[in-house]
């Protein structure tokens, strides 16, 4: 029992001992807190690390309306910004939302009516066929896409889409396989080419012409036609005007027996199996009134030299590089993670976007205050009307590969940071900076003998700036 007594601490000294290791607790905090690391300008280390803050939560403020990723960061949008909406009881679509989280919660700065202008390859009805299926994208389907209209359609190994032609002129870009095409010009000379992922074709207006679906996995591609109104069921089919032409007229046109007609197609054909082809050096028509083409119906998009830019890469390719593509013009356009297409406009056309991967939000700014956000993902469509201003960020984690289509002849944009640079200074800063001379002479330098730069990529210093409401 003494033994016990010896060892045993008292009622002050235990309280002593607690309050100086209370003191030593308190201190660390202070010394070796989130606080300290960001006035000293220091990131987080990971044991600080705690999940953020959903920016639908009621208390979330978002001073900048920065994007949201909801699909790469599983969030469930929710119409609540900046203490302002409610959350919701009745009917919900919450994949559809993920996919919007800015028509779910609008950034501050949208504002009036305006049109749809998104719409998603996933809602167009496909029509399948022997080897293949297609579907469509209009202004039947998207009432703003007046100026062009658009096919997906995919030809398995040897699928032929049949011989035809069509009122409107067809531009083409492969997204995946391999294709062979075949036409005949004005002039009756003929062409053939093999093509691969990212090359296009043009046939102009009544040109006829074939596809047939090479290599293992035949081809996939997008068509573009420069009407809205166009329908893929309104196309000139070589079966069907056979099967609606007398065997009589056939066979004095052709001047064969009429029963080499007797059994011929009684409908199109459309989409159908096919052998396969050999070479082009093997299939190629000869003769002594065989011709080839003087026109190049085919081009090497991808294959282009890029424009290099500090968030990503342009190919333009139009009537400059590409002579035939008369009525369409395009930029194939690729978007870094955090990059952003710059603020600008098209003064000759509308813009036609095809998103091929990533995802992606577009702003409009359709003048008399009006401006209304937009969300894309691969397969979906996206208008944006002639000088409309506009811009396309990259709101995931992975490039934004996008196809911007035209119906002009040559590529045009305006650059907002171009124009702003190239006006006299005391013309920009008395319009934006009039009561704020310090922060419109940091305006100025940044926008001074500009550079363009068509896909751009903020520095380190303005994420931080940007960066800095998510670490406080």
């Amino acid at each position: 029992m003494q033994l016990r007594n010896n060892h045993r601490l008292s009622t002050w000294q235990l309280f002593a001992a607690g309050l100086a290791l209370s003191n030593f607790g308190l201190a660390v905090p202070v010394q070796d807190s989130p606080r300290q690391y960001l006035k000293a300008g220091r990131s987080l280390p990971p044991k600080f690390s705690k999940r953020a803050k959903s920016p639908y939560d009621s208390s979330y403020n978002d001073p900048y309306d920065k994007y949201i990723d909801s699909v790469g960061e599983k969030l469930d949008p929710l119409p609540i910004r900046n203490g302002s909406g409610a959350s919701v009881l009745g009917p919900w679509n919450p994949e559809r939302s993920r996919q919007n989280p800015d028509l779910v919660r609008p950034p501050t700065t949208d504002h009036g009516n305006m049109q749809n202008l998104r719409w998603s390859f996933a809602d167009s009805h496909i029509r399948i066929e022997e080897g293949g299926w297609t579907r469509q994208t209009t202004s039947r389907e998207l009432g703003a896409s007046v100026e062009l209209a658009s096919v997906n359609m995919r030809l398995d190994k040897g699928v032929i889409r049949e011989l035809h032609w069509h009122k409107e002129a067809e531009w083409a870009y492969i997204l995946d396989g391999e294709a062979r095409i075949t036409a005949i010009d004005y002039d009756g000379g003929n062409f053939l080419d093999n093509l691969k992922k990212g090359d296009l074709w043009y046939f102009p207006s009544g040109v006829p012409h074939s596809i047939q679906g090479l290599g293992e996995n035949g081809t996939e591609f997008l068509l573009i036609f420069d009407d809205g109104d166009f329908s893929e069921d309104s196309t000139f089919l070589l079966t069907d005007w056979l099967a609606h032409t007398p065997k009589s007229v056939l066979s004095k046109n052709f001047n064969v027996d009429p029963q080499v007609f007797a059994h011929i197609p009684e409908k199109e054909k459309y989409i159908f199996q096919g052998t396969q082809p050999g070479s082009i050096d093997q299939e190629k028509p000869t003769g002594n009134n065989i011709k080839p083409s003087k026109y190049n119906f085919s081009h090497r998009m991808l294959d282009q030299e890029p424009i290099k830019t500090s968030g990503g890469d342009v190919r333009i390719t139009d009537s400059n590089n590409f002579p035939i593509s008369k009525t369409i013009a395009a930029a194939h356009v690729t978007i870094q993670p955090g990059a952003l297409r710059e603020m600008h406009w098209h003064p000759t056309a509308d813009e036609w976007s095809f998103f091929i991967s990533g995802r992606a939000r577009i702003t409009v700014f359709a003048s008399e205050g009006t401006a209304r956000t937009f969300n894309y993902m691969p397969g979906d469509v996206g208008i944006v009307p002639r000088n409309m201003g506009h811009f396309v960020e990259n709101i995931g984690d992975e490039p934004v590969e996008m196809l911007e289509v035209f119906k002009a002849d040559q590529f045009r944009d305006v650059s907002l940071f171009q124009w702003m640079g190239e006006t006299p200074k005391k013309m920009v800063v008395d319009h934006l900076f009039k009561d704020d001379p310090q922060n419109g002479e940091a305006f100025w330098e940044s926008v001074k003998n500009p550079l363009k730069d068509e896909v751009t990529l903020p520095d380190s210093s303005t994420k931080a700036s940007l960066n800095q409401q998510d670490e406080l």
